[in-house]
């Protein structure tokens, strides 16, 4: 198998041998100089320097990417032992496993561990966490990030992206604690994580703006600094890289299951993602439509928009039409763990709402039609 760098023309990299841009170099804020500096006072992050290294896994492409560029950099720097995958289980809301030609294709969080496995990582060294709440006899139940939608009463909005806070970015920071705790002692000094994401500069205009290594977080406790190691990697790269490793690529990115065409949807992370491009969101309906007539729902009991310019009732109307893209599979949803996801939501929506949702609403939206909602489910 062949590995691939992107090519560089304008270097946007500082110096960093693994960040190399095919972008026009420009300043903006993250590049300025930070008032908290990084554990490695260098452009790129010497791995040796951590105690822990943790990448954060969607099980996406950009999340295979990623994976295999820590590994290689933990291999050259001999810090494999420190190296610990992290992925943030979204529960149903994840793309699922399905059955196609014959064979099971698996879902976001089992590619998730198969990605970090297949570049060289121990099965001990990954982790899966999730939000949980209380059940019964002392349980704990998987808490959904619909749930908590329906709980709030607003959908997430990019200048409020709480479901990236509270389903992702806390759950991962939460499951360091323990080892922070245990190591904090033994070292005599805040524990040092190199958090590694895999994002890249021509996903977005806001992605275009990040830095590839600064510090995100200093305290008595931990100094996190986060590394993005594929930043530069343009989506033809990163797919042409992809096409040497299809058992770590996920189903939803294509027609059908195995048919490496790239003509599926372009992310890989919540399958209804409110960020989602137009076309995403009506093949997504399309492929989970009891999803996404739990979601009809929940904007219908709130008031509240799936987005600030489309309603979810009326893109499902949208992906009925003959000339939205061919689901190619269609995932059942019809297991008993998504009819407790079903009965979590309608609890939440019994409930008065945390956030008003009078001023979320657009006002020139018409409501919902009220015949065929309840019908999806």
């Amino acid at each position: 198998m062949r590995s691939r760098s992107p090519e560089p023309d304008n270097d946007r990299s500082g110096g960093c041998p693994l960040i190399r841009s095919a972008a026009a170099l420009r300043t903006t804020k993250e590049d300025r100089p930070l008032t908290t500096p990084t554990v490695t006072a260098a452009p790129c992050p010497d791995l040796a320097a951590y105690d822990l290294i943790a990448p954060q896994l969607s099980g996406g492409n950009d999340s295979a990417l990623t994976m295999y560029l820590t590994m290689e950099a933990a291999r050259a720097a001999g810090a494999v032992e420190r190296v610990k995958s992290f992925h943030a289980c979204l529960g149903l809301l994840d793309w699922p496993p399905v059955s196609y030609g014959g064979r099971i294709w698996p879902g976001v969080a089992e590619l998730a561990a198969l990605q970090s496995a297949a570049f060289g990582l121990p099965a001990d060294q990954h982790s899966e966490v999730t939000r949980t709440l209380p059940g019964e006899n002392g349980a704990r139940l998987p808490h959904s990030l619909l749930t908590e939608i329906a709980l709030y009463g607003r959908f997430p909005r990019m200048g409020g992206k709480y479901c990236t806070k509270s389903a992702k970015e806390s759950v991962v920071s939460a499951a360091w604690t323990p080892f922070v705790t245990a190591r904090r002692r033994e070292l005599g000094r805040p524990v040092r994580i190199l958090k590694v994401q895999g994002m890249r500069w021509e996903e977005s205009r806001r992605r275009a703006t990040l830095v590839p290594y600064r510090n995100v977080q200093t305290n008595s406790a931990r100094v996190v600094d986060e590394w993005l190691p594929a930043l530069a990697w343009t989506t033809a790269a990163a797919r042409e890289w992809s096409g040497d490793y299809p058992d770590v690529r996920h189903w939803t990115y294509d027609s059908v299951p195995g048919a490496g065409d790239w003509r599926g949807t372009s992310r890989c992370s919540c399958s209804l993602c409110v960020f989602a491009s137009l076309r995403d969101l009506l093949l997504a309906i399309k492929r989970r439509p009891r999803l996404a007539a739990l979601y009809d729902e929940v904007e219908s009991v709130r008031g509240d928009s799936f987005r600030a310019d489309r309603r979810i009732h009326d893109l499902i109307h949208q992906a009925a039409a003959a000339d939205t893209p061919d689901p190619g599979v269609v995932c059942a949803d019809d297991s008993p763990a998504f009819d407790t996801l079903i009965a979590q939501v309608r609890d939440a929506l019994a409930r008065p709402p945390r956030k008003a949702v009078d001023l979320a609403r657009r006002p020139d939206q018409a409501p919902p039609c009220g015949s065929c909602a309840a019908a999806r489910l």
